[in-house]
C-alpha cells in the first residue's frame, strides 16, 4: 500500500524540518538533545530539550549536535534521528517503511562530513539516502526556476552558516559558505551585553533581543528592551534596559562578513550570468533573513534588487522535498 515513501530533510544547526510529498512539512523541531552525562543517552529531543538549556541540573547537559550546519557529535545526532524519524511516522499515521530520504549538505562540506550525515541517516532505517547541496535546495523552495539556464542567486542565512551561491541549470556555477550565522548573532549580544553590562544572559535572552529589536545596518527609530541577566561583580540577578542601536552595533561585525562573502560570489559571476542577476536580484531566506531591515540593507549595499523568499524559513526543507521529484538525477552516496 505505502510502496515507497519519499521524505525530505533539512538538518539545520537550529531546526530540523521534515518535508514528504503529499503533505509537506510534517515536523519542525529545534536541533537540540538533552543528554544524561554519565551514558550519553538522549532524555529530550527537539522543543522539549531546548526548554532546558541552560536550566537543567549537573548530570543533564542540553546540546546542540550539529554545528555550522555539519555533525559535530555522530551518536547523539543519530539518537536525534531515531527520534524525529519515530515523531515523523507518527504524524503520517503509519510506520515509515524504509524511506528514500532527500538530505542536504552545505555546499562547503567536506566528503568526511558528508558520509557522516549518510552514514547518521542510514542507521535511522532509510533505504536509499540522496544528498543535495543545500543552496540548490533553498533555491528550488524559494521559486527560483532552477533547472532553466539563467542566473539565480541564493543568499541563505541559516543558524549556523550562511551560504551564497549562484544556480544556473540544476547545479551551482559558484558559491561561497561562511560560518556566521543566527547563533553567531546571538553570540555578538550576549558579549555586547557582558562587555558594557558586565552582566551575562542566555541563549534565549540574546535570540529574543535579536528577534524583537535587532536591526541591520539602517536608519531605524530606536526601541528599547528591558532584559534579566547575573551580575557578573554581585553573582546576583539583575535588570538592564537595552537599545536597538547597541544590538545594532553588536551585529555589525557579522553582517559585515555577510556583506563581503556576497560581493565576493557575485565578483566570481560568469559575465554571461551577471545581466540576470541585474534583472533578476538576489533572494535570500533562512532565519537570519528575518532581520529587521535586512533587505533593505543589502540592496543598498550591492545595487541589485533583493528578494525575500516566501518561506524563509522553510525554503530548504520545502526545496529538499520537491527535489524528490527529480530524486533519480540525484546520485545516491550508495545504496
Amino acid at each position: 500500500m505505502f510502496s515507497n515513501t519519499e521524505i525530505g530533510i533539512d538538518l539545520g544547526t537550529a531546526n530540523i524540518l521534515v518535508y514528504t510529498k503529499n503533505k509537506g512539512i510534517i515536523l519542525n523541531e529545534p536541533s537540540v538533545v538533552a543528554v544524561q552525562t554519565s551514558n550519553k543517552q538522549a532524555l529530550a529531543v527537539g522543543s522539549e530539550a531546548k526548554s532546558m538549556i541552560g536550566k537543567t541540573p549537573g548530570s543533564i547537559v542540553a546540546v546542540r549536535p550539529l554545528r555550522d550546519g555539519v555533525i559535530a557529535d555522530f551518536d547523539i545526532t543519530s539518537q536525534l534521528l531515531k527520534e524525529i524519524m519515530k515523531k515523523a511516522s507518527k504524524t503520517l499515521g503509519f510506520s515509515l517503511r524504509k524511506p528514500d530520504v532527500v538530505v542536504c549538505t552545505p555546499s562547503g562540506a567536506t566528503s568526511v562530513e558528508r558520509r557522516a550525515i549518510h552514514d547518521a541517516v542510514k542507521t535511522c532505517g532509510a533505504k536509499n539516502v540522496y544528498l543535495i547541496e543545500e543552496p540548490v535546495a533553498a533555491a528550488i523552495g524559494a521559486d527560483l526556476p532552477v533547472e532553466e539556464p539563467v542566473g539565480n542567486v541564493i543568499v541563505d542565512i541559516g543558524g549556523g552558516t550562511t551560504e551564497v551561491a549562484i544556480i544556473s541549470y540544476g547545479g551551482v556555477v559558484t558559491s561561497r559558505t561562511v560560518r556566521i550565522g543566527g547563533d553567531l548573532f546571538d553570540e555578538n549580544i550576549i558579549q555586547e551585553v557582558r562587555k558594557k553590562y558586565n552582566v551575562l544572559i542566555g541563549e534565549s535572552t540574546a535570540e529574543r533581543l535579536k528577534i524583537e529589536i535587532g536591526y541591520a545596518l539602517i536608519d531605524h527609530e530606536e526601541k528599547f528592551m528591558e532584559i534579566r541577566g547575573r551580575d557578573l561583580v554581585t553573582g546576583l540577578p539583575k535588570t538592564v534596559t537595552l537599545s536597538s542601536y547597541e544590538v545594532q552595533s553588536a551585529l555589525k561585525e557579522s553582517l559585515l562578513h555577510i556583506l563581503e562573502a556576497i560581493r565576493a560570489t557575485l565578483e566570481k559571476s560568469p559575465a554571461e550570468l551577471s545581466g540576470d542577476i541585474v534583472e533578476r536580484g538576489v533572494v535570500i531566506t533562512g532565519g537570519g533573513a528575518l532581520l529587521n531591515g535586512m533587505q533593505e540593507w543589502l540592496s543598498k549595499e550591492i545595487d541589485v534588487p533583493v528578494h525575500l523568499a516566501p518561506h524563509p524559513l522553510e525554503s530548504v526543507a520545502i526545496g529538499t522535498g520537491r527535489s524528490l521529484h527529480f530524486i533519480k538525477k540525484l546520485m545516491p552516496v550508495s545504496k
